[in-house]
């Protein structure tokens, strides 16, 4: 049976490959060190999994990331540990460099050690597209040039880099991969959808930057996960893969489509209504990827479309209202990253 380790896996991407993994037969170590987004929710259901271990602990610790490593000895490290949430990168960029860069570089002097006994263990690092920047034209493939424009981009950014170099200088069995927005159950209501989702059961206003036409490229995250394991057991050390859908919606599209859903599903409230705000600083109009280095390579594709994966989504948080007890209401409704300080 192999053995893996996620971090970050009481989070949503994370949380949500963890519990595949394990359907998959997968020994799974879970490294999370307990944040505002993590949520035992997400793992209820497995937590009694004998195959199953949670280990609270902050990638930042790399004595103990080590001694966790050597006692497990991995086949696999997912590293998906990261402040994710764009405005919060403006309220306060402290937290993302210390987590997004810092915590990686803490994590690859652990596994740099590990690998010296441990060589054929890999290690998945997670990031996302927002690090190629403001993509108006066209897809963006692995080898272009990342101009991250949120402090948030720009600490993933940093941690990509940090990865390559001791894969370059260390000689690291690493892999990075940079996925679209991804979207799903068990993703915290700070993020579009599930915040759209939210007000919708609570008959609250559906709140959009700007006039709703930043443009997005949504993968469902089962699809996600689906490639991350393709990409540690066939991808080749050293690549870059780019994970995306190839399908783009503005958010207003994205908002139109959930309202329909919902009046498919239940009576929504009178207060039910798109609701334009003012946007954030330096906000992005359109990110997109080109996947086909993925796609031809390792023979992957995504197999959710928008409507179904909306769907499931909507039926998750509709069917599991125990999800919202574990976050603070504060962390669902305040706004964030409007003013620059």
């Amino acid at each position: 049976m192999k053995k893996v380790i996620v971090t970050g896996g009481l989070g949503f991407i994370g949380s949500n490959l963890v519990n595949i993994l394990l359907k998959k037969k997968y020994f799974v170590i879970n490294i999370d060190k307990v944040t505002y987004s993590s949520n035992f929710y997400n793992v209820r259901n497995i937590s009694k999994n004998k195959n199953y271990r949670f280990i609270r602990l902050d990638i930042n610790n790399h004595k103990k990331i080590f001694n966790v490593l050597k006692k497990y000895k991995p086949n696999a490290i997912f590293n998906l540990a990261a402040e994710t949430h764009v405005d919060r990168s403006i309220d306060g960029p402290e937290k993302f460099i210390k987590s997004n860069i810092v915590g990686v570089f803490n994590l690859l002097q652990a596994f740099r050690k590990f690998v010296e006994k441990n060589k054929k263990s890999r290690l998945i690092h997670i990031s996302t597209d927002e690090v190629y920047g403001d993509i108006l034209i066209g897809r963006s493939k692995e080898n272009d040039a990342y101009k991250p424009s949120s402090p948030y981009a720009a600490s993933k950014a940093s941690s990509d880099h940090l990865v390559y170099s001791y894969i370059r200088t260390f000689n690291i069995p690493a892999i990075i991969t940079n996925c679209s927005n991804n979207y799903g159950p068990r993703q915290h209501p700070e993020k579009l959808i599930p915040k759209l989702i939210y007000n919708v059961l609570k008959n609250k206003s559906l709140p959009l930057y700007g006039k709703g036409l930043n443009s997005r490229e949504w993968i469902y995250v089962d699809d996600h996960c689906e490639a991350l394991i393709k990409i540690f057991e066939r991808g080749k050390i050293g690549n870059f893969y780019n994970i995306g859908s190839n399908l783009n919606l503005k958010n207003i599209n994205i908002s139109k489509l959930l309202i329909k859903i919902a009046k498919s599903k239940l009576n929504i409230g009178k207060n039910v209504k798109i609701k334009f705000v003012k946007d954030r600083p330096g906000h992005d109009i359109r990110y997109a990827l080109n996947s086909n280095k993925l796609i031809k390579n390792l023979k992957w594709k995504p197999k959710t479309n928008i409507l179904m994966g909306l769907n499931k989504t909507f039926d998750w948080y509709l069917k599991n209202p125990g999800y919202y007890s574990g976050l603070k209401k504060r962390d669902i409704t305040k706004r964030l990253g409007i003013k620059i300080k």
